[in-house]
């Protein structure tokens, strides 16, 4: 193995190991003595001294000392001037600007101030905040509030624009390489010199990549007149970011990202190369570490290279990683006879990557979870840099002086470094030092347009407003000088736990429920070789699933199952159960009598066999189902979540008894998470289970029933059942020996079953269904119009459209359509729509041919129509279609659930929000919406109207947790409970029945009961309880009861009447009841025949308390109705029943920084 594979090695070993180790490590081969630490805090509190009496701290530190993460203010403003200036239209600029500054104090921050700009703004933005609350005053002072009021939206529209693109102005050096150019030379007059950096992140599409490329080269062409030094060091640079140059800069891509990128950055160093420029390779989030390293060596081993010393690389201290990167760095410039630059900073992304470190359950985190550590990382990463000097020419990015001092103290004299900032901060600090020590120091200038500032600008206020961070305490001199630059070194030493406590570890964010299931990290070179060999051995295989049946497996007649990637391709063969094999099932079945532990002790064995087997799962998800390798890993790890859940769940509700058999019929889109999900909770209450998979997926099915074997499942409580639903469903959902179905599929299909069982099953038996729905997105003028198409992509496309939860229908406001349409085009070529096997697939195939058909054909009447906006293509070979974007008038042109890779749009005005929320409710279907925008009470407004189970903002509105984000729509979406919430096992339990015996009286007319039903009113939106939920920083996740409706109570005697009308109406509910001897004033007094509850119209739920025969007509009728499921509520117990389940999860970060975590260090 050679020197640099070896240190890559390294590097990967280090990604995610302990911070206990490394720090240790780092500080006996890189720390200093202690004398030389005393020496350099004293130095660096001398300079806090000498800054604050300057009185001129600089800008950035200024607005910090005023407006910090800690206030409300702060985070208004952050989020003000993250979204403020791309609102093109009026009417949203007024709402922004209500909804930022009314609730915020603006006037505890007026006049104090060191700085006459942050005093004027502070003056206008609580002026405007107190037009905007036009609080109740007197006299001539109410009259003004009046006008303005009345005049003045246009004024206040003006000043808070003005006010941020003054911020804009400050931190940004011009709008254009030109403008930067002028503004820049009063500072290289005092001996600065500049690296510009083209405002922008990463490329969506291939447009932007071009745009970017443009921007750069022509950068670099109009700085080459002004590089006129021999020395690249003495020239002004360039800073370039790799995902900038190409769209799919990411690790699945690497092939086309190595074929496609590498001759661009080439292009762009050769030009910075003839004019004696040096050209920084910007550093990005630690998944992309390894394949920025693939292309900067691709780039630095060429030959036209030779002789330049301005290549650079920026190392980020926080990551675990930094000293291997140098190190490596170092050895490939010693190969290459070679000598480079190495800017050396902290790290922006410390929020990011702790947030996807625990979303996708690592093993813990690639960066450092302390400042201290790495502020030591720094330190170190700084000493190993100057020791590297010969090879590479250090540039040490920071603000902090500690900082400064500790490499002043640690550089050997004359030795050739350089000190950046970033314009518009560190001012005074840099000053000093470039004034005293006679160092280098270079300026990191963004250059581009106001409004593209944002995600740089909150980037910066995030990363320096913790209240730990150097530039937010310089100005405040509560903080002694001494506290500020306490030496790091020191600070750990006093620690017992390296890891920061306010930061949950990957494994425990959900506990003490479960633990986080084990991810695969598919952009980490390790875990994707990984990936690949478990599943390869399994690229072959032909697998044979059989009925599981009395701990047996039955043959039957082999039918071949082809991949539907390749309908030439056989995955194994299936044999269906008979008849005669379901007769023998149900007489098997029985209950799962082991205590709630042995039970909880064996869902968990499962789980761990899951995750152990996980190649196999990986191979057959991908090869029957069409998965691709990103929903693989979701799949499986959704699955151990449910046996991890439910598991707990049992020992819960271990009180309570099981309900029976439970037959267990379960979709193809999700063939082992959701099948996984409705057995193990049938098993967690105790009961047996009848597993039906779906017709396309039974090889997936027949491994996880294995497995649940394996671990403990008894061979009479889970049994698998082949077969098409024509032949054994029907038998499995209306014998009555069983005694629940929780089904997941079609509303169309959900209604069949339901009248089915409703002739044979126990009237009280479970009936769960979870359907699908017309799922509705709105993006406004405020939204980040980059995250909002990537999760327009995702939601859309991902799985090719193959989930319920999938958005099916956009709209768009009318005032940004034209751009952000050719935006979501641009993103959707970038698209690969190809065999999932393939790690670089987006989007796999339809999963039948028959379904495939009904697509198609679809898209093709919309072609037709001339609706049809936008379709890529698709391999011709195998079950795929390419992602098509339709136009239509609303979710209401929508006759049906169109399950794939179809995007409905439509545009609306800012005025029309109320009515896109009713038609939405209009709809009938509620499972999934999702919002993006950047003002909080427009959240508010639409989250608290909608009739929607789980609400997603400034996300995408697929991939629900168990236990974080509880899963399941209301109406035409399913019947509740939420899957992987608190309600779901306990409905999996038998709950008492009153069987009161019937009071016979005179029918009533059921006319007189519809009055009362048309009257009767139901808050429906207005929360019962509010639970918040475990989960990953920068995330709320909520969830909450609402009352389901009105619910019609009919006894069957007075006296059960009024109980139900009792604890309906404790519930929120509106009652109705209907029994004989009823008062007036109680309700309506009579006997209502069951059959009359088919086409009575007004209620959501039948409260009944009578007797099995009397039941069964009750729930028949209700079968029979049209729409939503309804429930016949038979139990005493029946509060659970009286009530909705809605879940709200809402990415609090902004542009991609979490305020709350940065402002706990």
């Amino acid at each position: 193995m050679s020197q640099l594979s070896a240190i890559r090695e390294r590097i990967r070993n280090l990604h995610m190991a302990d911070e206990r180790i490394i720090l240790k490590e780092l500080a006996e081969k890189h720390g200093l003595s202690e004398c030389d630490r005393k020496q350099i805090s004293t130095q660096a509190a001398v300079i806090i001294s000498q800054i604050r009496k300057t009185g001129n701290p600089g800008l950035m530190e200024v607005f910090l000392a005023e407006y910090g993460l800690s206030t409300d203010e702060g985070i208004a403003l952050m989020c003000l001037a993250e979204s403020l200036l791309r609102v093109p239209d009026a009417e949203t600029i007024d709402e922004l600007i209500e909804d930022k500054i009314a609730p915020s104090s603006w006037g505890e921050h007026l006049g104090k101030s060191s700085s006459s700009l942050v005093n004027t703004s502070t003056w206008a933005l609580m002026l405007t905040g107190k037009v905007l609350k036009d609080p109740e005053t007197q006299g001539l002072r109410k009259t003004l509030h009046g006008a303005i009021k009345r005049l003045g939206e246009p004024v206040i529209r003006t000043v808070v624009r003005r006010a941020m693109k003054e911020m804009g102005h400050q931190f940004v050096l011009g709008r254009n390489i030109e403008e930067a150019i002028k503004r820049g030379s009063d500072q290289e007059k005092k001996g600065f010199t500049y690296s510009y950096d083209m405002l922008g992140e990463a490329a969506l599409t291939a447009h932007d990549a071009d745009s970017f490329f443009e921007a750069y080269s022509n950068s670099i062409k109009r700085l080459a007149p002004l590089a006129k030094h021999h020395d690249t060091r003495e020239n002004p640079g360039i800073s370039i970011k790799l995902s900038a140059l190409h769209p799919r800069y990411e690790v699945s891509q690497k092939d086309r990202v190595m074929r496609e990128l590498v001759p661009r950055v080439v292009d762009l160093a050769l030009l910075a190369k003839n004019a004696q420029m040096g050209l920084n390779i910007d550093a990005e989030e630690a998944d992309r570490l390894d394949l920025s390293l693939d292309v900067i060596e691709a780039v630095l081993r060429s030959p036209k290279f030779a002789g330049w010393n301005g290549f650079g690389v920026v190392v980020q201290a926080y990551s675990k990683r930094a000293t291997a990167v140098i190190d490596w760095l170092y050895e490939l410039a010693r190969e290459l006879d070679r000598k480079i630059m190495v800017r050396l900073v902290k790290g922006a992304y410390w929020d990011t990557e702790i947030k996807q470190a625990q979303v996708d359950g690592m093993r813990d985190f690639s960066v450092f979870t302390q400042k201290a550590a790495t502020d030591v990382s720094y330190i170190c990463c700084a000493k190993k840099l100057l020791d590297y000097s010969n090879r590479i020419y250090p540039q040490f990015a920071t603000h902090n002086a500690h900082t400064v001092c500790a490499i002043l103290n640690m550089a050997r004299h004359n030795q050739s470094y350089e000190f950046q900032r970033l314009h518009g901060m560190g001012e005074a600090l840099h000053k000093l030092v470039l004034e005293e020590e006679k160092t280098r120091c270079r300026i990191y200038a963004p250059v581009g347009a106001h409004r593209d500032l944002l995600a740089y600008l909150v980037r910066r206020l995030l990363e320096n407003g913790a209240n730990s961070s150097f530039v937010n305490q310089l100005v405040n001199e509560d903080v002694s000088p001494e506290l500020i630059v306490a030496d790091p070194f020191e600070v750990l030493k006093f620690e017992t736990r390296f890891h920061n406590q306010m930061v949950a570890k990957p494994s425990d964010i959900y506990q003490p429920k479960r633990p986080n299931s084990i991810g695969w990290d598919l952009r980490n070179f390790d875990d994707l070789e990984n990936f690949k060999n478990a599943r390869s051995c399994f690229e072959m295989h032909n697998w044979v699933a059989k009925p599981i049946i009395c701990g047996m497996t039955w043959t039957g007649k082999p039918m071949p199952v082809f991949d539907p990637n390749n309908l030439e391709k056989r995955v194994g063969y299936v044999a269906e159960a008979s008849p005669q094999m379901v007769e023998v099932a149900l007489k098997f079945a029985s209950s799962w009598t082991a205590s709630a532990e042995e039970r909880c002790d064996i869902l968990n064995r499962a789980a761990d066999l899951y995750e152990k087997n996980a190649g196999e799962i990986f191979a057959a998800l991908c090869r029957e189902a069409g998965k691709t390798a990103l929903d693989a890993v979701a799949e499986i790890r959704e699955a151990v979540d449910f046996l991890r859940f439910y598991g707990s769940e049992a020992k819960r509700l271990a009180d309570y008894p099981e309900r029976g058999v439970i037959t267990c019929i379960s979709p193809w889109n999700f063939p082992l998470a959701i099948f996984t999900g409705q057995i193990s909770a049938a098993l967690a209450a105790g009961n047996g289970v009848l597993a039906k998979p779906a017709d396309p997926t039974p090889i997936i099915a027949s491994i996880g029933v294995k497995l649940m074997h394996k671990a403990g499942v008894p061979a009479s409580a889970l049994q698998l059942i082949i077969g098409k639903g024509s032949v054994v469903g029907t038998k499995l959902t209306t014998d009555p020996r069983v005694n629940g179905i929780c089904f997941t599929g079609s509303t169309h299909v959900a209604q069949i079953i339901y009248r089915g069982a409703s002739k044979s099953l126990e009237p009280d038996s479970t009936f769960i269904a979870e359907t699908g729905g017309l799922n509705a997105m709105i993006v406004d003028s405020t939204a980040l119009p980059e995250q909002a198409i990537k999760d327009i992509v995702n939601s859309s496309f991902r799985s090719c459209g193959q989930r319920c939860s999938a958005l099916r229908m956009l709209y768009l406001q009318k005032d940004i359509a034209d751009e952000f349409m050719q935006m979501l085009y641009g993103a959707m070529d970038e698209l690969e729509v190809s065999d999932s096997w393939n790690m670089s697939s987006d989007v796999g195939p339809i999963i039948t041919q028959s379904a495939r058909q009904e697509i198609t054909d679809y898209v093709n009447q919309a072609r037709q129509d001339g609706t049809l906006l936008k379709q890529l293509d698709a391999p011709e070979t195998g079950l795929f279609l390419g992602p098509a974007v339709i136009r239509v008038n609303g979710v209401l042109s929508l006759e049906k659930e169109i399950f794939g890779p179809v995007l409905h749009i439509t545009t609306f005005e800012a005025s029309e929000i109320d009515k896109i929320i009713n038609d939405i409710n209009s709809s009938g279907y509620g499972l999934t919406f999702g919002l993006h925008t950047r003002i909080d009470e427009r959240v508010e407004h639409i989250t608290s109207r909608l009739n929607v189970g789980n609400i997603y903002v400034n996300r995408d509105q697929i991939g629900a947790v168990v236990g974080s984000q509880p899963f399941g729509g209301e109406g035409m979406s399913g019947t509740g409970p939420k899957a992987g919430g608190p309600y779901y096992v306990s409905r999996f339990k038998k709950a008492p029945l009153p069987e009161h015996k019937l009071v016979r009286e005179d029918y009533i007319d059921p006319a007189k009961v519809q009055v009362a039903l048309d009257k009767a009113e139901t808050d429906k939106h207005t929360p019962l309880e509010t639970i918040d939920m475990p989960g990953p920083t920068g995330e709320t996740n909520r969830w909450s009861t609402f009352a389901r409706g009105t619910i019609l109570c009919l006894g069957p005697t007075k006296a059960d009447a009024d109980k139900q009308a009792k604890i309906a109406q404790q519930m929120g509910c509106a009652a109705v009841c209907v029994a004989p001897g009823l008062d007036a004033s109680v309700g309506l007094s009579g006997f209502l025949a069951r059959t009359a509850l088919s086409n009575l119209s007004g209620f959501d739920g039948v409260a009944l308390w009578s007797g099995v025969n009397d039941l069964r007509k009750a729930r028949q009728a209700l079968a029979e109705r049209k729409g939503p499921l309804l429930p016949l509520i038979s139990t005493s117990e029946m509060k659970q029943l009286c009530v909705l389940e809605r879940h709200l999860c809402i990415d609090t970060t902004a542009a991609g920084g979490n305020a709350s975590l940065l402002a706990a260090q």
